[in-house]
């Protein structure tokens, strides 16, 4: 008889002695399905978006004109806005000599006449730097000293070194006159072309 009992008194025992309810046992924490997505990588700028870099400078000789000494040399760097030209020149009569970019890359002919006009692509009047009404190839005057050297360091706003652009020095040629620019028109009274290089890569 107690053994058909026992089982039936064994939750009231359980209970009187403090024990409660059987613990039940913990499910397994679920895993949720995260709604973050995994972290992107910053894309690559496309290449139309990088920093062009600005074109390599410019260096050529003069050559003597129209039956001149001269000897030379200039360069040309891109610049923020514009170009910087620097000429150095020796073997010229001392005071102010014109100097200009014209427009044909061209320095064939004995006086320099091979090169064309002045670099106009504004059609403006001609004129002295910086002031705004000038033709783009304007480059003022060298000063030559007693010793026939002379320099000229200038920035021409608006002017470039790319390849095919309206505005660009590449394929022009820089001419070194005679005699001093005074800014009258068509084009300085600057006389004779005794130098003249060609502006190329």
């Amino acid at each position: 008889m107690l053994r058909r009992i026992a089982p039936l008194l064994l939750p009231f025992v359980w209970v009187a002695c403090g024990g409660g309810t059987p613990p039940a046992e913990s499910p397994a924490p679920k895993t949720e399905p995260t709604s973050e997505e995994p972290e992107k990588k910053p894309e690559a700028p496309a290449a139309s978006e990088e920093k062009k870099a600005p074109p390599a400078p410019v260096e050529l000789t003069l050559e003597a004109k129209s039956g001149s000494k001269l000897a030379g040399k200039a360069k040309l760097e891109a610049v923020e806005g514009g170009v910087k030209v620097s000429i150095e020149v020796s073997g010229v009569s001392a005071g102010a000599h014109g100097a200009h970019v014209h427009e044909k890359g061209d320095c064939s002919s004995a006086d320099g006449k091979s090169a064309g006009d002045h670099f106009n692509p504004g059609g403006h009047q001609h004129g002295m730097p910086p002031g705004e009404t000038r033709h783009l190839g304007d480059l003022g005057n060298l000063d030559v000293q007693k010793n026939g050297e002379g320099k000229l360091e200038i920035t021409i706003v608006g002017a470039n070194l790319e390849a095919d652009d309206p505005h660009s020095f590449l394929g022009r040629a820089i001419i070194i006159h005679e005699k001093k620019d005074d800014g009258g028109q068509p084009t300085g009274n600057a006389g004779g072309r005794i130098g003249c290089g060609v502006i190329k890569r």
